[in-house]
């Protein structure tokens, strides 16, 4: 049974386009549960001697950030505390929030009492504790990371379209190029923007799922996976358009049965690729399920991007061209 995707797409369409509305309301909205590389932040670093209990100074730090305020609100928006492997070495990460009427001199203020505070509970927790390396990071290098993530994004989606138009320029008769780019842009955008949406709505309501470095890295491995299964569906378009006994045939009856073509090979790539990622997110390190998390989002929305709106797409804006360059043979 071969699924008719032509006929059904406005009603793609209509999910794609509501699904990026509330992306976009999501993240105007819901504020933003921003890692520590996202913020100003410090690292403090202790030597001790002996053992030390990890998990009771992680619950003891947790106290101290949730005492550190600042006109009633908490300074601290996220703390990290864990050891090196093979070292006696303790590693206290915090990242600091700049609160409304803060100004540098308070903002340092509280990160020199947090620094205190913490060196006095890992000092309880261990012997011969030192504090061996204190960074203190400031608020502009978190915007800095923020604004090349934003351009790094937009670029990757710029170049990726533009090679898509380069590798397909004059494939087929009556086709422009452009047709192959536009498609390939407008979905690389939609699963970014409700993967985005998804997930930040996922960390308002799971503080542990961050937004940082790790969330950014995945968004540009979605975008690199999204573009392989729409870049199969356009070839076996462009193939079968080629087929000389395909010239007469009904445009849309042409491009939904490229998709029909190829849906297996689409849908079992998705699956095994969104297995693997299941197991590592439940039986992964804890560290990266921010990161797996993000990609599960993305191969579910990459996966019907590339099925249901790639093809219907282009179909859209190349039915008129495709007709006329039809009428245009005939008459020669």
């Amino acid at each position: 049974m071969r699924f008719d995707f032509i006929k059904h797409r406005f009603a793609f369409y209509g999910v794609g386009a509501v699904l990026m509305a509330a992306s976009v309301a999501a993240g105007w909205l819901l504020p933003l549960n921003l890692g520590i590389d996202m913020t100003g932040w410090t690292t403090s670093e202790y030597s001790y001697r002996g053992e030390i209990d990890v998990p009771s100074v992680r619950s003891a730090v947790e106290a101290v950030k949730n005492s550190a305020v600042f006109a009633g609100k908490e300074v601290v928006n996220n703390v990290n505390v864990y050891k090196v492997s093979g070292e006696e070495l303790l590693v206290v990460e915090a990242g600091f929030s700049r609160l409304e009427g803060m100004g540098d001199a308070d903002l340092e203020k509280s990160k020199e009492a947090f620094k205190s505070a913490v060196t006095s509970v890992v000092s309880d927790a261990a012997t011969d504790v030192e504090l061996a390396r204190y960074v203190n990071v400031g608020e502009s290098f978190g915007d800095y990371i923020k604004e090349t993530a934003y351009l790094t994004l937009a670029m990757v989606v710029l170049f990726i379209s533009a090679y898509i138009a380069y590798a397909f320029r004059g494939s087929i008769e009556g086709f422009t190029s452009f047709s192959f780019g536009f498609v390939t842009a407008a979905s690389l955008v939609h699963d970014v923007l409700i993967a985005f949406g998804l997930y930040v709505a996922s960390s308002f309501f799971f503080p542990e799922f961050k937004i940082d470095t790790f969330f950014i890295t995945a968004m540009l491995t979605v975008l690199g996976y999204s573009i392989n299964d729409t870049i199969v569906i356009m070839d076996r378009i462009r193939s079968n358009l080629k087929i000389p006994a395909n010239r007469k045939k009904d445009f849309g009856v042409l491009i939904n049965d490229s998709v029909n073509d190829t849906l297996a090979r689409s849908i079992y790539t998705s699956l095994t690729v969104f297995l693997t990622l299941l197991a590592l997110f439940f039986f992964g390190p804890e560290a990266i399920s921010g990161f797996v998390l993000a990609l599960l989002f993305g191969t579910v929305v990459g996966t019907y991007s590339s099925i249901c709106l790639a093809a219907p797409l282009l179909y859209d804006i190349s039915k008129d061209a495709r007709a006329t360059a039809i009428s245009a043979a005939a008459k020669k």
